[in-house]
């Protein structure tokens, strides 16, 4: 009687043509979901599902042929690259000592019973039992994706839930590195002694190497494509020295994720590519051809045929619930924690394939077809149960999680980006889906306002315009964001966008801050921006930007002194929060000493898992001493305040000129917060710049000090 390898091997599939073959799995990668969706079943299920039914052991639609192969095998690196790309690494060193103890948890607990249950109840070698046991230990996070769709990437519970599958994975496929080697003809002593060196030469070569040449290419190509193959190139690089290191090519893929973490804002376009691609081929690819492997016709064998394989299920399900029980107690989370817990860490799919394709080598000879039928079954249920627990857990959580108003800021509006350079569009556009209120629908808008004066040249203008706002528009889609746009003539370019604030009700306004000309006053940012912030009490932040936002490391923010007090500091404080946690950078705030507490008291309750530094600066003028601290990969942001208000100190008024001096080589924001009132400045609206009628108040001291140093 010809063995499940051997039919594997023979099947020959109806559909043969590889045109019909993609139509075929495109059209289940579509369908099963919607179908099974109506049944409320996971749409993880329903493609393992498709799976089993188009493949050799179904309806012998398909064959899993060398394409499932590759597609699948990019699948299997995917999940893994995106559950560490995903990783608030924040939050994982606030959570990972958690981690690694419920890591340690459910690898022990299924390791020590699925090795005795193998060795005892179903009789196996003792190296066919470590092998098994290695299935049971490990688990992918084959339900991620639900967990994506619900916004609970960055809980507590599955960051955890994510460090420990780091764990278990390399722990258990570190065994089978180990017994795989002992069984080669081969190896030698000289092997053994190798291979702890080449997993930290490994280690070693990706942290160094990888950080620096990502952000060197992100840096210097902003182009989507580009980006998107560089980063693959990375993660598949990662996956094959992991091989020669020895190690499974999962762990590459994990590795790469984490390094290149902080490269890859959660809300950049490259994200939103990495995602999509992942989401919609690869990964769906990976689950079908999971299914196709599946043989139910083996349950169909009798009693003897069938306890094996549910001593095997029972096994690897039950250990991982065990776990998980004792976790949540230890950790005080609720059985929706549990429910969340149990379900990511319970599915068996990459790591269980990869090892009993290592079992059932002829190099290696473990397993054979009851432990290959087993394996097989073990994957189907746990991903049944996963699914399962995973969006009954996730749904609860986030049902009862932090309501959307705590964290919105003092003011609800939308974010307008005042675009007028070409080579600015991009960065301007990435900061300003950084910080937006993610909360509220339409929340994104841009603006070009071109001089109208009658002539060809202003029809010349405001076609330029519209095509800046055209580039900023495909950089928010590919983002996913929703940009609304308005490209208007006025007769005066900040009456236009005062206008434009009161008329959208915008909450804050991004502009570009411009190289300074001969001749402009050290105390001015420009004509057009200097009216704006007369002619306006909401916020406004002055941009410039020379580097992509995703390529930053540090944010460098100066506030000075009496700060708490004015009606914006709190708005101000979460949008440099919100661009933080997005870019999953460093925090440097220098503040006076009785500024910092506000500060401090307010990260810890609204971002405790931000990575954030608090200086004291007892003088304003010490900022000047930050140009040290500062370089390509810093931003440094200045708040200030408009005159006549409590935290205006008439040192600002030489702000633009020393940030032109002092800090060319670093990104720059301006910022000046929401402020009481209504402004009392008016605006000529016959002088195309918008120069105002009236000017600020300056004390006689800093008008001498002007009149003599200009």
């Amino acid at each position: 009687m010809p063995t499940t390898l051997a039919i594997l091997a023979s099947a020959q599939a109806l559909i043969t043509d590889p045109t019909w073959i993609f139509f075929v799995v495109l059209g289940i990668i579509l369908l099963a979901p919607l179908l099974l969706g109506r049944l409320r079943v996971p749409h993880i299920i329903g493609l393992i599902l498709a799976g089993m039914l188009v493949g050799e052991h179904g309806l012998n639609l398909l064959s899993r042929d060398s394409s499932f192969e590759l597609f699948g095998q990019v699948g299997i690196y995917y999940i893994m690259f995106l559950a560490a790309l995903e990783l608030d690494m924040g939050s994982v060193a606030q959570y990972g000592r958690s981690g690694l103890k419920f890591g340690a948890l459910t690898f022990t607990i299924p390791f020590v019973l699925g090795w005795c249950s193998c060795r005892y109840l179903l009789h196996y070698s003792t190296l066919t039992s470590v092998l098994m046991a290695c299935i049971f230990a490990s688990h992918t996070l084959v339900s991620y994706p639900t967990v994506s769709r619900y916004g609970m990437s960055r809980n507590s519970v599955v960051v955890i839930s994510v460090v420990a599958t780091a764990f278990t994975t390399f722990a258990a496929l570190l065994i089978v590195a180990l017994v795989e080697g002992a069984q080669q003809p081969g190896s030698s002593v000289l092997t053994w002694v190798l291979f702890p060196v080449k997993c930290a030469a490994y280690v070693a070569f990706v942290l160094l190497v990888f950080p620096r040449l990502g952000r060197g290419f992100l840096r210097r190509y902003d182009d989507g494509v580009m980006q998107y193959i560089f980063i693959m190139a990375l993660v598949f690089l990662s996956a094959a020295l992991a091989k020669l290191a020895g190690l499974e090519g999962l762990l590459g893929a994990f590795m790469a994720g984490l390094v290149i973490n902080r490269l890859v804002p959660r809300t950049s376009p490259l994200m939103n590519h990495l995602e999509f691609v992942g989401n919609a081929l690869f990964i769906p690819y990976f689950l079908i051809g999971v299914g196709m492997i599946i043989n139910v016709r083996s349950l169909a064998g009798g009693v003897s045929a069938l306890w094996p394989m549910l001593i095997l299920v029972a096994t690897g399900i039950l250990t991982k619930w065990i776990a998980s029980a004792i976790m949540a107690w230890q950790g005080g989370y609720d059985r929706n924690g549990m429910w969340l817990m149990f379900g990511l860490t319970n599915a068996h799919a990459a790591g269980a394939l990869a090892i009993v394709m290592i079992g059932i080598d002829p190099h290696v000879g473990l397993m054979g077809e009851e432990t290959l039928n087993g394996t097989m079954l073990l994957i189907l249920c746990s991903c049944l149960v996963s699914g399962l627990a995973t969006g009954k857990g996730a749904r609860a959580l986030a049902l009862t999680d932090t309501t959307p108003d705590e964290n919105r800021g003092s003011y609800h509006g939308k974010c307008l980006v005042v675009y007028s350079q070409e080579d600015t569009v991009s960065v301007m556009t990435q900061l300003a889906i950084l910080i937006r209120n993610p909360y509220i629908p339409d929340s994104l808008m841009g603006l070009s306002v071109a001089y109208d004066d009658d002539s060809n040249e202003g029809a010349g203008r405001h076609r330029r315009g519209q095509k800046l706002l055209e580039s900023a528009q495909k950089t928010a889609a590919a983002a996913n964001v929703r940009m609304g746009t308005l490209n208007r003539l006025s007769t005066n370019l900040a009456g236009g966008i005062l206008h434009t604030i009161k008329e959208f009700d915008c909450g804050e306004v991004i502009m570009c801050l411009a190289d300074r000309t001969a001749g402009t006053p050290k105390s001015s940012l420009g004509p057009v921006i200097d009216n704006v912030l007369r002619g306006s009490h909401r916020e406004v932040m002055a941009l410039r930007g020379i580097v992509p936002p995703g390529t930053l490391r540090r944010v460098i923010v100066t506030i000075p002194p009496k700060a708490e007090y004015e009606v914006g500091f709190y708005k101000w404080l979460e949008h440099v929060c919100r661009m933080g946690e997005q870019l999953d950078c460093h925090l440097d705030f220098h503040a006076h000493a009785d500024t910092l507490p506000y500060i401090r008291g307010y990260m810890q309750n609204k971002h405790p898992s931000l990575r954030a530094g608090y200086k004291p600066m007892e003088h304003w003028e010490d900022w000047l001493a930050l140009r040290n601290e500062t370089g390509k990969d810093t931003m440094l942001v200045v708040v200030t305040a408009r005159p006549g208000f409590i935290s205006y100190q008439t040192e600002f008024d030489d702000l633009p000129y020393k940030i032109h001096i002092y800090f060319s080589h670093t990104s720059v924001m301006l910022l000046y917060p929401d402020q009481w009132g209504d402004p009392q400045d008016s605006v000529c609206v016959f002088a195309p710049n918008g120069s105002a009628v009236t000017r600020r108040p300056r004390t006689l001291k800093n008008w001498l000090r002007q009149f003599f140093t200009q």
